[in-house]
């Protein structure tokens, strides 16, 4: 999943500068929203085998 936020990022910054501002917000969102998601995954990974190994 981190490696689809940093494709959307790549992407955004690619739009961001050729000038395509619409396109370049919609991946910039994108990114963002899997970038939390995949944060939050890893969190509850990290509290599922901390809870594990007790």
């Amino acid at each position: 999943m981190l490696r689809w936020t940093v494709i959307f990022l790549v992407v955004a910054i690619i739009a961001g500068v050729l000038g395509f501002g619409g396109i370049a917000a919609g991946a910039a969102g994108i990114a963002k929203i899997l970038f939390f998601v995949f944060l939050v995954l890893f969190v509850l990974s990290l509290i599922s085998r901390g809870v594990g190994r007790s």
